[in-house]
Order: structure tokens, then sequence, then C-alpha cells
């Protein structure tokens, strides 16, 4: 039987939620003492949006400054997220790096991440299997984000990638449609033990 993966080259890894947990209620949780004020602070003062802002090429003190004078009640917490930044990246995702390096022993690795320009540093300094990508694209240098589908050429035509020679895995279905569309072999990362499985299943990975 024929294995309709067996083009498959490259591997595209998301970052932040697949392979690094990265949440800023790691900060904001030693902050408030009441979950659901935490949970409304996120979703209305420093959101998702504002942040994704500073992944698209925003400096963060620019950001940080927008927020303070739109709310400058907040002030301190909003500083808090920036200034805390680097507190809110717990920890490698242990099981999705041991099948990073799985993969890397067969195939070409990629990263492709929304991630601030000024705070990517940091991790690539903290976790050293950062260092075994064959190349990485940070929206914060491209000025482009994730779904854009822009950003996924940029990664195509950098590193010289066929998208369908490549599988991409993010935690983000929005980014995943995006890349499908593109022809990319995408997957939805909802853990490790779920990529492991799908893995094996498209022959990429020994059981």
């Amino acid at each position: 039987m024929i294995n309709e993966y067996s083009n498959i080259d490259t591997i595209v890894f998301d970052f932040g939620g697949v392979l690094i947990d990265w949440n800023p209620r790691h900060v904001y949780k030693t902050i408030f003492d009441d979950e659901e004020e935490m949970e409304w602070f996120l979703k209305n003062i420093c959101t998702d949006e504002w942040n994704i802002e500073q992944d698209r090429g925003r400096s963060l003190k620019e950001g940080t400054e927008i927020l303070k004078e739109k709310f400058p009640e907040h002030q301190t917490l909003i500083e808090a997220y920036y200034g805390r930044w680097e507190e809110m990246l717990k920890g490698e995702i242990a099981e999705s790096v041991e099948i990073l390096y799985e993969l890397k022993k067969k195939f070409k690795v990629y990263g492709l991440t929304n991630w601030s320009a000024e705070t990517f540093p940091v991790a690539l300094k903290r976790f050293d299997f950062l260092q075994i990508f064959d190349g990485i694209i940070v929206s914060g240098h491209e000025k482009l984000i994730k779904p854009d589908k822009e950003i996924f050429y940029s990664l195509l035509n950098r590193y010289n990638l066929h998208a369908e020679n490549c599988v991409f895995i993010d935690d983000n279905i929005n980014n995943v449609e995006a890349a499908d569309a593109i022809g990319f072999h995408s997957l939805h990362f909802r853990s490790a033990e779920d990529l492991n499985e799908k893995l094996v299943a498209m022959k990429l990975l020994d059981k």
C-alpha cells in the first residue's frame, strides 16, 4: 500500500502552546486573588488582540504606553505584562519536545511562530531545543502574523520549501486552516499524545 505521506521531508512547528508553555496567567495568578477578576482583565485590558500587535512588530514600549493611556487605573497591572514576561514562560512541553527530537532524526524541522522580536531572544537563550531547527520565522521580524498566508510564503521562499512536502503543526485552528489552504499537511495540536498518534498514523514516526 502506497503511503500518501511518503513525499514529506519537512516538519514545521508552532512554538507557544505546542513546544513551549507560555501563558500570561502564570504571572497574573500571582497578582490577582480572584480568578474571575484576572480573566476579566485578560479579556478586556491586556487582551490577545493587543498582544498580537507586538507579535506583528509593534514595540513593547509602544504597546504598553497605548494601554496605560487608555486605562490609567490599571497602569501597574499593564506594566507587569512585559515587565514580568519571562515568568509567563513556564517551561518546555517535554512530551512535544521529545517528538521534535525524534522527527529531527529523519526530517528537516522549521519553526513558524507568532512572537515579538523583542522577547523571542529570551526563549532562544532559555530553550536549548530551539537550536536544532534548520530555520525559524518569527512574526515580529517579518511584520506579519499567522494566519496571514504571506508569512507562510515567507517561510517557503526563504528556505526553498514546498508546502506539499511539509507537515505544519499548530494549536490554533485558524493557523491550521490557513496552512491547509496553501497546501501544507496541517495538524491541529491538542496534546503531545494526540500529535504522536497522528504522526504514527501518517507513518512519519515509529510507535
